[in-house]
Parts: structure tokens; sequence; C-alpha cells
């Protein structure tokens, strides 16, 4: 039987517990610089399919990494070029997302239907500590039923997917009023 169903999600303010969760194969729902976040191990393939489950998510769509480092994210990239790199890394910590080079073995589960994978180091301490204490990158994606809006509040977090993911952390949001940028690497264009 899946791991999500039929049991009460967890709600604790502790990053450690939220961590352990993580580390354990779960999905855990996290505060974001603009909403909650589902978010999971990235290599862990099947919490990323129940994320995806959850939000009634196409998988084609793909999802964003974030880390509180950019050295988390080379498993999943390819290697940028100096001066990129440069542009990027000087827009970090912050509400920036790349899309980057995915290497041939990152999973399809995250790019989806893409070549390049988005990733965002993020300043949002709470979930910046809880990828450091994850000792992983995290995936981060709206907590939300797609097309719907994203959840600001642990409550609603917990009302729409209690018995669904494994834990809520119950830290506040930042104060960023919209998602991030999402730009290109390669070319600089900005997607959203």
């Amino acid at each position: 039987m899946p791991s999500h169903i039929a049991k009460k999600t967890v709600c604790t303010s502790s990053i450690e517990e939220a961590a352990i969760v993580i580390q354990q194969g779960g999905v855990v729902a996290y505060p974001t610089e603009s909403c909650f976040g589902l978010g999971c191990d990235p290599k862990n393939t099947d919490a990323i399919k129940q994320i995806l489950e959850i939000k009634k998510r196409k998988r084609k769509k793909g999802v964003i990494l974030i880390a509180d480092k950019f050295e988390r994210f080379s498993a999943y990239i390819n290697p940028v070029p100096k001066e990129i790199l440069e542009v990027i890394q000087n827009s970090w910590p912050g509400p920036n997302t790349w899309l980057c080079p995915a290497k041939s073995a990152c999973s399809p589960w995250l790019r989806g239907e893409h070549p390049n994978l988005a990733i965002r180091v993020t300043a949002h301490k709470p979930a910046a500590k809880l990828s450091q204490k994850s000792n992983c990158a995290l995936v981060s994606t709206s907590a939300n039923v797609s097309l719907k809006p994203a959840l600001t509040k642990t409550s609603s977090v917990v009302n729409a997917f209690d018995g669904l993911v494994d834990l809520v952390l119950d830290l506040p949001i930042g104060g960023d009023l919209s998602p991030s940028t999402i730009r290109h690497a390669e070319t600089g264009e900005i997607i959203r």
C-alpha cells in the first residue's frame, strides 16, 4: 500500500523532523518564498510520482529543485559556462529560478519533457535549512492542485493534503507576493 494512503499527516515546526521524513522517502509540505511547496528527495521517483498524483500535475511539465547551495545540483545538471554561472550565482540566494541543461541521467520525472532542469538557491531560511538538514536538493512545486491557487497557510495545506503528505512544516512563508522568476540560463530569456 502506498505510504500516503489512510494516515494522518504530521504537522510540526521541526525542520529536523521534516528532514528525516525526506531522507526516509516521504513527501513534505514546506514554506517557501511565496507559498507552501510540496517536496521530497529528487532521487526518490516514488515520492515524485506521489507529489504529481497529489497535485494532478502532468509529468511532462517537470518540477523545480531548490537547495541551500549550488553544489547540490551537480548530480542533475551539466557544467555551466563560467560567464553564465557567474550571472546565475549573482542572482542567488533569491527568487530566481534558472533553466540549466540537464544531465542525460537526470530523471524525466524531474525535468519533464524538457532538456533543461529548473533550479534555485533559495533565500527562504527554513527551506534552505531543510535542504541542508536533508543533505540534498529538494523537489519544490507549489502546494496546490494544478490550476488552483497556491496555498499560503499551514491550516489550508493540512485541510487540502491531510493523509496525502507525510508532514507539514508549520513555519511561515516568505514575503514574496509572486512565484520566482524563471529564466533560461543560456539565453537569459524570461519564461515566467
